[in-house]
């Protein structure tokens, strides 16, 4: 490295780098811990089984809905500085939601924290992509990067599990707070501020659209759960959400400054990947609402004993994304993610098995250790295939597609499979008097082993899908090396 490249690099690089990796580290932290948490919190604030989803559900329909716009605006006003405000908006959320005293409370400090957390996600990949610009020192810090994305997880887990257990599920949001104001503290001295040059707009218009269209649809599925799917005051929120989805591609289509635009679909490995990933998010996030209620509040395992359960499925994601990665460019992306995808959605059916006395050696563990290995062979080439053929001036867009596309899918799962379970609950909990005071257990596993055969066949269709779309050769890794860490 030559003296005059070693003077443009910015001498505080290393430390910046710090500083996201701690605010990365709280993001993922948070969704683990919670999961964990979501047990005593519905019997603390009394949430219904029907609401139950509100709070994964406001969190990530708020993050999906608004990360294109997040990306946009911190490329506009400043990333530094809306990296600041990310953090100390997550902080604040996540200070309401541990203080909530009522289920609305805390659904909408979860929407908060999505919203937030939309402006601080893209802000902190784009800090990377302009605060390392030599391509080695660029690779390695993705890599730290992405491996407190993995890592971080499986912390939550047992963070969640410990602090639920000997504190308060309270303190699993709480502990945002102390180490948000530490990264903000550090953010000041150490993350150079910086901009994107030539954009002067974004389509507020249809980031507004987008997210009542979404909020219509989760909340239309979310009234189905408890008025049914014939009743006015349901399909009324279907029909609203409707046009406001088409109202939104309308105004993609026709205004200067898109969020979203049409070309980005358009492509049919990039339009594919992207309704795969949607799909894949709707099949799966659910699984982790309903297996930490069935370990805790059907098998009797305490919060910290349920994060150990779930740490099999965050270890096997890891390791085998190290074996997708070595695999994608010799075998490419179809044949890793169709076999992927089918593994899946063998170990989401075989997981629909359980009853109230299942053995978790033998019902349970198989399922989450073959589900981890088939998903870690999805997500690795599904970065490949959503930024084929991308432009320089639409990557950024595309890349965040494909953490919007399951963030919405999740979004749109909770809602969808928490109204399935809980339908298939009160049906059999009518049908099985006989059962006596075994009945309240038997209805909610009933309930959870037919939304989980829904979610496998979400993913079925996710396999038939990257099947008729996905056509790249094995040469296509090569141009995205890196990113699938995204």
């Amino acid at each position: 490295m030559t003296k005059k490249v070693e003077a443009a690099l910015d001498p505080n690089r290393w430390r910046a780098l710090g500083v996201i990796a701690i605010a990365q580290l709280m993001v993922v932290l948070d969704a683990s811990i919670v999961n964990i948490a979501i047990p005593s919190a519905q019997r603390d604030l009394h949430i219904s089984a029907a609401n139950r989803q509100w709070v994964v559900t406001a969190y990530t329909l708020a993050f999906g809905s608004l990360l294109l716009l997040g990306g946009r605006i911190a490329d506009i006003v400043g990333r530094k500085k809306i990296f600041i405000i990310g953090l100390t908006g997550f902080a604040a959320a996540s200070a309401l939601g541990g203080i909530a005293s009522t289920q609305a409370l805390l659904f909408g400090a979860r929407g908060m924290q999505g919203i937030f957390g939309a402006l601080l996600a893209p802000a902190a990949l784009s800090l990377i992509n302009v605060t390392f610009t030599l391509p080695k020192e660029r690779a390695k810090a993705f890599g730290v990067y992405g491996a407190i994305a993995g890592g971080g997880a499986a912390i939550g887990l047992i963070m969640g599990g410990t602090l639920t257990q000997y504190a308060s599920w309270r303190w699993c949001l709480g502990v945002n707070v102390p180490i948000a104001l530490l990264a903000v503290a550090l953010a000041i001295p150490f993350i150079k501020e910086s901009r994107a040059e030539g954009e002067n707009g974004y389509a507020l218009t249809g980031a507004i659209t987008v997210s009542l269209g979404l909020l219509s649809l989760v909340y239309g599925l979310s009234e189905a759960a408890t008025k049914g799917w014939g009743k006015s005051s349901t399909y009324q929120f279907f029909i609203y959400a409707a046009v406001l989805l088409v109202l939104f591609f309308f105004i993609e289509s026709r205004t200067k400054h898109p969020l979203l635009p049409i070309r980005v679909l358009a492509e049919r490995n990039r339009g594919g990947s992207y309704l795969a990933t949607l799909l894949i998010g709707a099949g799966l996030f659910t699984m982790f609402l309903f297996l930490s209620i069935y370990f805790q509040n059907v098998l009797g395992y305490s919060a910290l004993r349920s994060g150990f359960a779930f740490l099999p499925f965050s270890v096997g994601v890891i390791t085998f994304a190290g074996v997708a990665s070595t695999l994608l460019p010799k075998v490419g992306a179809r044949p890793l993610m169709l076999t992927g995808l089918l593994m899946a959605t063998a170990g989401l059916f075989f997981l629909s098995r359980i009853t109230p006395h299942s053995s978790y050696l033998t019902a349970i563990l198989p399922a989450l250790i073959i589900m981890s290995t088939g998903l870690a062979l999805v997500f690795i080439p599904s970065a490949t295939t959503g930024l084929h053929g991308i432009g320089g001036r639409d990557s950024g867009v595309a890349s965040a597609m494909i953490n919007t596309s399951q963030q919405i899918g999740g979004s749109l799962g909770a809602a969808l499979l928490n109204t399935v379970a809980v339908t298939a609950s009160t049906a059999f909990a009518k049908s099985h008097t006989s059962l006596g005071k075994e009945l309240p257990g038997f209805a909610m596993v009933h309930g959870f082993s037919i939304a989980f055969r829904v979610g496998a066949a979400l993913l079925l269709v996710a396999a038939v899908i990257i099947a008729l779309t996905i056509n790249v050769g094995k040469h296509a890794a090569e141009s995205t090396e890196g990113v699938a860490l995204h």
